[in-house]
């Protein structure tokens, strides 16, 4: 099971890198490899999905903690 998680969120030209298991969420500094084509792809309109099953934005935290999602 997948304990790390790549985010890229539109209009946000970065990636963030979500460790599961140590709770903590930062920025990643460097892509490279595929992933950066990835990112490329990304920022070109694409939407990549890989070994994800649900992923939802919303604005505030406290929507998800309600229940609700935009959208």
């Amino acid at each position: 099971m997948a304990k790390v998680v790549v985010i890229g969120i539109p209009g946000e030209p970065g990636l963030w890198l979500a460790d599961l298991g140590n709770g903590t969420v930062r920025p990643l500094d460097q892509v490279t490899g595929d992933l950066a084509t990835a990112n490329k792809l990304r920022a070109q309109g694409g939407t990549i999905v890989k070994n994800v099953d649900l992923a939802v934005a919303v604005s505030f935290a406290d929507k998800v903690f309600s229940g609700h999602f935009d959208g």
